[in-house]
């Protein structure tokens, strides 16, 4: 089984990270680290290019995650996913069988979340395994 984290630089994504190597060490278990890299729209060079914009975007964010993971003597891999947050995530836990889902929380009120389409929101309410939100 592994833990899986959402991560991607923010101050909410830094303060889940703490957590999720914090469990992961104590179980012993994987840490997956998934950055969700779909731009909006769907077609054409614009979207290509966003695309892989977004993907070096992820990889530079999770190679500083994985630097922290092995100072902690913790496993790490990452999953770049061509698809939104919210979706990456449940897509790895699920193919992961992970233990739990470790998201950040911005500190969104719930009708903003709603409104806007908060990953946390989403996860939360669509996961069928337990999820762990870490308030900044």
């Amino acid at each position: 089984m592994t833990f899986v984290l959402g991560y991607d630089e923010s101050p909410g994504a830094a303060l889940a990270l703490d957590t999720a190597l914090e469990l992961a060490a104590r179980f012993d278990e994987t840490l997956v680290l998934v950055y969700g890299a779909a731009p909006p729209g769907g077609l054409g060079e614009e979207y290509a290019a966003h695309r892989a914009a977004l993907e070096e975007l992820g990889r530079a964010a999770t190679a500083h995650a994985l630097e922290r993971a092995k100072a902690a003597g913790v496993a790490a891999e990452v999953e770049i996913v061509p698809a939104k947050p919210a979706e990456a995530l449940l897509d790895v836990a699920d193919r992961r069988d992970a233990r739990m889902i470790v998201v950040g929380s911005y500190g969104e009120s719930p009708l903003r979340g709603v409104i806007l389409g908060s990953t946390t929101y989403k996860v939360l309410n669509q996961s069928s395994r337990p999820v762990l939100v870490v308030k900044a």
